[in-house]
């Protein structure tokens, strides 16, 4: 066999796989649709990239939502769970107080062996679950509706402020609550020159942000960022916007006995101490005034202690249910039937459209007159026309010892205001 001849044969057939690859990629240039294929594959991969991450987007989207919702709905659930137990410790708690109410002739002071009822009534919550209860003794305050200027700026004197600005500050507040007052200082309101305008209501507080909308005690009451200040929260302990006719001896703040009783220092001293067990009292134990004789022998003869009653008459209960990590949170005041305490139901009324109001009070009470009469004279001629014995009894009565002056659920319980940032 010849090599060389192997060898040439081998190098002629060499180039031809090349030639046939160079022609094959020439007519694939030179094919346009196949070109045109090979650009909607591409595109057809970009859509679909892009859909898929639109599609993650949304998904991601859609199960935060679902989440957000999943955990409203928890919270809902859990509320409604601990809303009955917050509840039913709430009526055991009424019960208790009832029971002593009876014994004591009256509530006056936790100290009286009611502080944990619950305790004492032997109720037990549901397994896992524990509950609180607090007490507020809310006729401890000044009431408000029931004040007078010269209380009010004696309190404000309290608070470290001077007399000018006291008498100020307490004609301001009783030129917003009370109709035809007569300013007796430099206080000059121009509520309809404010933007937007408005007139004082010529009734008593509402809620204790209505001190913001009142000249010169706003500027007292607020700081510069329109945040409550300290003389706003010592005045929302210090006074009730409920009314009642005399504060409880037994929980009156120590302002409100340095305002109302006008009492000197060391008075108020021994009646703190008595109250808390302490100083002379000290061995007896916290004290409880059953009345104004067993007062007058601790504080001495001076003072107003006329001003001040024994017993409670508007009582804020707080009940806290735990369970884990969640809590429903239930505060209620309640006042004793007959004799305690009320809410400011006067409406706020423009005195330009007073005059009008009258008039159209007066045609009301005019038709409905008209209207009774016509209804008694309807009602005799067909009760005239009946026979047989059909007897009518009236709806039976519920003897609730307390009536809810207020009742507040989570959320809609207003928590104190955060202390200002220390300076130091």
């Amino acid at each position: 066999m010849d090599f060389g001849l192997l060898i040439l044969d081998f190098r002629l057939a060499e180039p031809r796989p090349a030639v046939a690859a160079r022609g094959f990629v020439q007519s694939k240039i030179r094919n346009p649709k196949l070109k045109i294929a090979r650009a909607a594959r591409g595109s057809v991969l970009v859509i679909v990239m892009i859909t898929l991450l639109f599609t993650a987007f949304a998904l991601v989207a859609f199960i935060e939502k679902a989440g957000n919702d999943l955990l409203v709905e928890q919270h809902d659930a859990e509320a409604r769970r601990l809303r009955m137990e917050a509840y039913s410790a709430l009526e055991v708690t009424l019960a208790v107080l009832e029971d002593f109410r009876l014994a004591t002739n009256g509530l006056h002071s936790p100290a009286e062996g009611w502080s944990e009822p619950l305790v004492f009534a032997g109720y037990t919550p549901t397994e896992g679950r524990t509950v609180e209860v607090s007490f507020e003794d809310e006729s401890g305050k000044i009431s408000l509706p029931r004040t007078d200027a010269a209380t009010l700026s004696r309190l404000f004197q309290t608070w470290e402020l001077t007399k000018t600005d006291s008498d100020t500050l307490a004609d301001a507040l009783m030129g917003w609550m009370q109709r035809g007052h007569i300013y007796s200082s430099a206080v000059s309101p121009d509520y309809d020159q404010q933007t937007p305008p408005y007139e004082a209501p010529m009734r008593p507080l509402r809620s204790y942000e209505e001190l913001a909308a009142i000249e010169v005690v706003k500027d007292k009451f607020y700081d510069t960022d329109g945040r409550p200040n300290d003389l706003w929260r010592k005045f929302a302990a210090a006074v009730s916007l409920l009314n009642f006719a005399k504060p409880n001896l037994n929980g009156a703040r120590p302002d409100a006995l340095l305002a109302l009783g006008q009492f000197e220092l060391s008075q108020q001293q021994n009646l703190n101490d008595y109250l808390a067990g302490n100083g002379a009292f000290t061995a007896q134990g916290p004290g409880v005034f059953q009345n104004m004789a067993d007062a007058q022998r601790v504080a001495g003869p001076t003072g107003n202690l006329g001003a001040f009653v024994t017993t409670i008459s508007a009582l804020r209960v707080a009940v806290t249910v735990h369970d884990g990590v969640s809590q429903f949170r239930l505060a209620a005041v309640v006042t004793p039937q007959g004799g305690g305490a009320t809410t400011v139901t006067a409406n706020a009324t423009s005195t330009r459209a007073q005059a009008s109001a009258n008039a159209t009070r007066t045609v009301n009470q005019q038709q409905t007159q008209s209207n009774a009469a016509q209804a008694n004279a309807r009602r005799t001629t067909t009760g005239s026309r009946q026979t047989g014995n059909r007897q009518t009894g009236a709806a039976p009565s519920l003897n609730y010892p307390f009536t809810l002056l207020e009742i507040r659920e989570n959320d809609e319980i207003p928590l104190p205001p955060a202390p200002p940032p220390s300076t130091t």
